[in-house]
């Protein structure tokens, strides 16, 4: 991994609060650690939120399948402590494993939780394996040895998820493969050559280029039958269904939308490009939905969480990014939409036109503000990933604290750009969200610095999102109250 991305993470993970910041978050990053210390630590249930990052980074996976990761983990152990909870039922079991009051201790909550996470982790990420033992060691249980009766509820909640999720259409079992039967209508589009000709323009086109291994590379789109998956909400598909179509190709919105890129990219300060990069979430990261889990670990510290709270909050946010990966790609495999990199291009080319870096270059050869090795992620435009499940998260982490209130930051140090190595930011380049709002919304502009989403594209996936994470969450607090 990039000593940057590293570096980023760090910072994510020790996120400071500002003057700007609600008086109970502490002052410096420091402070928050020493306070989450003299709490006894992270709960158990951060602590597997912190193993599956770990996994997801070195992972493969994809946004929607790691979103699902993160929901299928959180929901077992969930379901595990709802057993020890006096009100609260599972997901699957309802309250069928509930165990009496003398039980329901913090210890057994802990052992249960543990458990069922350590089972989900393996399930969906067995090659992670001995990281998952080694925290179970850590914690004090033989993962090897579900004999006592708290591991064994543990086990059997979790088991119950895990059957339910391995028929819910993402098709786990063979490597998340498309079943849709799904074809590009536009042939592969070098990056490196000058594009001049498209079967649809307006269409989504794969492209070819050499990505960081030095591989020559042309990614398929990703799951376009995610959109099929089950969703947690049961609602994720009817929201999708409602978002508006995006502007058709050529159309004077078409034309203006790609204009808004060139002209943005093109005047690009420090600030957008730090803002560009610090949200890219691209390989080798806890991708968007795990950048999210990172802001709810901070909250956890800064509103010293037990585990009861951190089951709950880590269950409903998951759940939600879950469902805003279904969404969201369900709206991209309905549109099919270009990406900028190649409705530019068309729409440019025989024309020079500014970009980034103070440069021009000929229309049909542009490229947006993103790493060579990965010039845009492999799926339709329309609508923004990002902002979907920024909008979704942020949606439940406002409702799980009754306060839109933040205070997080984080700096993007001189010269450590992926794209610029060495010249970008001129300076540190410190990054405030006072709310979770100013963070989503960030979140999607960062795409649009980026080059890689249309205005609309972004404004429609982060309404899409709140819709989504309203859904998510009152379905997640139903549980919870014991309703379902």
């Amino acid at each position: 991994m990039p000593a940057r991305t590293s570096l980023r993470t760090l910072a994510l993970a020790l996120v400071s609060a500002t003057a700007l910041a609600v008086p109970a978050l502490p002052a410096t990053a420091t402070e928050a650690a020493t306070e989450a210390a003299s709490t006894g630590g992270p709960s158990v249930v951060v602590r597997w939120n912190q193993a599956l990052l770990t996994a997801i980074r070195t992972g493969t996976l994809g946004p929607p399948m790691v979103a699902r990761a993160l929901a299928v983990t959180h929901t077992c152990a969930y379901d595990a402590w709802a057993a020890y909870d006096a009100v609260a039922i599972g997901t699957r079991l309802g309250g069928s494993l509930r165990r009496p009051p003398a039980e329901r201790t913090e210890a057994n909550k802990a052992e249960a939780i543990s458990f069922a996470a350590h089972l989900a982790a393996v399930d969906l990420y067995p090659a992670q394996r001995a990281g998952f033992d080694a925290l179970m060691n850590e914690l004090g249980y033989d993962p090897a040895n579900p004999s006592s009766q708290a591991a064994r509820t543990g086990v059997a909640a979790c088991q119950a998820v895990l059957d339910h999720r391995h028929a819910d259409g993402s098709n786990q079992g063979n490597g998340y493969a498309d079943t849709s039967g799904y074809a590009p209508v536009n042939a592969p589009v070098v990056v490196a050559e000058p594009l001049t000709t498209l079967n649809a323009p307006g269409r989504w086109a794969p492209l070819t280029y050499v990505n960081r291994a030095g591989a020559v590379v042309t990614p398929p789109f990703l799951a376009p039958h995610w959109g099929g998956v089950a969703s947690f909400s049961g609602a994720a598909k009817s929201l999708a269904d409602r978002v508006p179509a995006p502007h058709a190709y050529g159309s004077a919105g078409f034309r203006a939308q790609a204009a808004e890129i060139v002209s943005g990219t093109a005047a690009l300060d420090d600030r957008k490009k730090a803002i560009s990069e610090y949200w890219s979430d691209g390989p080798s990261s806890e991708t968007p939905p795990g950048h999210w889990c990172l802001f709810a670990q901070q909250v956890s510290a800064r509103d010293r969480h037990g585990v009861d709270q951190d089951a709950k909050l880590f269950f409903a946010l998951a759940n939600s990014v879950m469902d805003a990966g279904i969404a969201s790609w369900e709206v991209k495999r309905d549109h099919d939409s270009a990406r900028p990199i190649t409705a530019i291009r068309y729409l440019y080319q025989g024309q020079s036109i500014p970009t980034w870096g103070g440069r021009t270059v000929e229309g049909a050869l542009w490229t947006p503000y993103q790493p060579a090795t990965f010039p845009t992620p492999p799926f339709g435009e329309y609508v923004s990933g990002h902002s979907t499940f920024s909008a979704a998260a942020a949606e439940v982490l406002r409702r799980f604290t009754g306060s839109d209130a933040f205070g997080g930051q984080a700096v993007v140090a001189q010269g450590s750009s992926l794209i610029e190595p060495g010249v970008t930011p001129a300076r540190d380049v410190t990054l405030r969200w006072r709310t979770f709002t100013d963070a989503a919304t960030e979140a999607g502009l960062s795409r649009r610095y980026g080059g890689i989403h249309f205005r609309l594209g972004d404004e429609q996936g982060r309404a899409l999102g709140s819709a989504v994470g309203t859904a998510a969450w009152e379905r997640a607090k139903s549980y919870w109250s014991g309703r379902r």
